[in-house]
C-alpha cells in the first residue's frame, strides 16, 4: 500500500470488464493443412485448372534445373532454386488478375516467369547485373527482394495506396519461413491488419532459413497461428498441392478484393536442392528426410490426380515435356551469350538530374575509354 493511500488520498478504481475487440475462432487456422489433389474434393476442380498448373510446374521444374546448370557454368552468379516448390509459385501468379500485383523473394523467379517476365530479364539480378531486368510496372511485379522480407512493408504500401485511390487492386506478398522471424514481416502485418489493406501474404514454409530449421525460430504451433494476434485470418496449406494453394489463394485474393482486409496464407513445402548453388545442404540435414518428400513431389501430385481422372494422356505428357525443354533451350541459348558491357552505364540512374562532378567523372571515363580505343592494335 502507497503512502496515498494509507492517507485515503486515492482510491484506485476497478478495472472495467475486459471484453475481446475480435473473436479470435474464426481467424485461427485448421489443424490440418487444407488438401485437394488425392480427395474428394478433387472432383470439383477445373480440369483446365489443372491442366494448367500441370504444365506450369512442369516448366518451372525444367527452368529450376537449366538455371541451376547455368551456375555451374559460370553464367550466373547464384540461383536459389525453387524445386520441390513449384506448386506455390505457380498457384500465386495465376491468382491475380492484370491490374494486382506480385511481391516476390529471391527464390521466386518462377513466379515472376509464370507472371509474364521474359525468363532471361527474370534471371538479370542473379546474374549480377546493376539493375532488376525488368520494368516493374509493365508486369506489375515488384523486383526481386533479396534482403529477407522488406518486400512486405512495400506490397502493404502499395495496397493501401491503391485502394485511397480507389484502385481495385490486391497485392500478393511472397515470404519465405525465415523471413517471418524479421522485424519488417511483423511491421507489415501490422500496418496490414489496421488499414484492412487488400494485401495476401504467402509463406512458403519449406522447413528451413538456410540452415536454421523452423523450431529454431518459432514455438508457434504453426507460422499461420502468427495471423490471429494482427487481427487477420491465417489459413494452413499444404503446399505442394497446387490445386490447394490455388483454392487458398483464391479466396484470400477475393476476401481482400472485397475489403476484408488481408489474409495469412502459410503453404507446408520443401525445398529438394540446396539453399543456393554456394550451400552445402548435407551438413544440416539427411538424404532421409530429402526422401520421404520425393513421393509428395508438386509435380507427381498432378500427374496422379490427372491420370486418376483420364485428363493426361501421353500426348499431352509429352506436350508438356516438349514445351519445357523448349523454354530450357531458348534459356541456355541466351543466357550463353556474352553480355555487351558499357562501363558508362555507371553513371546512369545515380540521380535524376547528373551532379557537376558525376558529369566530370563520367567524362574522364569516356576520355580514357576513347584513349585505349585509339591505342588498340587494328
Amino acid at each position: 500500500m502507497t503512502v496515498m493511500e494509507q492517507r485515503g488520498a486515492y482510491r484506485p478504481a476497478p478495472p472495467p470488464a475486459w471484453q475481446p475487440r475480435t473473436d479470435p475462432a474464426p481467424l485461427l487456422p485448421d489443424p490440418e493443412p487444407h488438401r485437394v489433389l488425392g480427395t474428394p474434393r478433387a472432383a470439383g476442380t477445373d480440369p483446365a485448372l489443372l491442366r494448367r498448373l500441370y504444365a506450369e510446374t512442369v516448366k518451372g521444374r525444367r527452368y529450376n534445373a537449366q538455371a541451376t546448370a547455368l551456375t555451374k557454368q559460370g553464367r550466373l552468379a547464384v540461383y536459389p532454386s525453387s524445386t520441390g516448390q513449384e506448386a506455390c509459385e505457380i498457384a500465386a501468379a495465376l491468382v491475380l488478375e492484370e491490374r494486382d500485383w506480385l511481391f516476390p523473394s529471391y527464390r521466386d523467379t518462377l513466379a515472376v516467369i509464370a507472371r509474364g517476365v521474359d525468363p532471361v530479364a527474370a534471371l538479370s539480378l542473379l546474374r549480377g547485373d546493376w539493375h532488376t531486368g525488368y520494368d516493374p510496372r509493365t508486369h506489375r511485379v515488384a523486383p526481386l527482394s533479396t534482403p529477407l522480407a522488406t518486400q512486405l512493408p512495400h506490397a502493404v504500401g502499395l495496397a493501401h495506396a491503391a485502394r485511397l485511390k480507389g484502385d481495385d487492386v490486391v497485392a500478393l506478398a511472397l515470404v519465405g519461413d525465415g523471413g517471418t522471424s524479421e522485424g519488417d514481416f511483423h511491421e507489415a502485418l501490422n500496418f496490414a491488419a489496421v488499414w484492412r489493406a487488400p494485401v495476401v501474404f504467402l509463406v512458403q514454409n519449406n522447413g528451413f532459413a538456410i540452415s536454421v530449421p523452423l523450431d529454431k525460430q518459432t514455438a508457434a504451433p504453426s507460422l499461420a497461428h502468427k495471423a490471429v494476434g494482427y487481427g487477420m485470418p491465417g489459413r494452413l496449406v499444404d503446399g505442394n498441392d497446387a490445386a490447394a494453394v490455388h483454392e487458398v489463394l483464391t479466396d484470400a485474393v477475393r476476401r481482400a478484393r472485397e475489403g476484408g482486409g488481408p489474409t495469412l496464407v502459410e503453404a507446408i513445402t520443401y525445398r529438394m536442392e540446396a539453399h543456393t548453388n554456394a550451400d552445402d545442404a548435407t551438413r544440416y540435414r539427411g538424404d532421409a528426410e530429402i526422401e520421404a518428400w520425393r513421393d509428395h513431389d508438386p509435380v507427381l501430385l498432378l500427374e496422379r490426380e490427372l491420370e486418376a481422372r483420364g485428363l493426361l494422356d501421353e500426348a499431352a505428357r509429352t506436350a508438356a515435356r516438349e514445351a519445357a525443354e523448349a523454354l530450357a533451350a531458348d534459356l541456355r541459348a541466351r543466357m550463353n551469350a556474352d553480355v555487351v558491357l558499357d562501363p558508362t552505364d555507371l553513371f546512369a540512374h545515380v540521380y535524376a538530374e547528373p551532379t557537376p562532378q558525376l558529369r566530370a567523372q563520367e567524362a574522364l571515363l569516356r576520355a580514357e575509354l576513347a584513349a585505349e580505343h585509339e591505342g588498340a592494335p587494328e
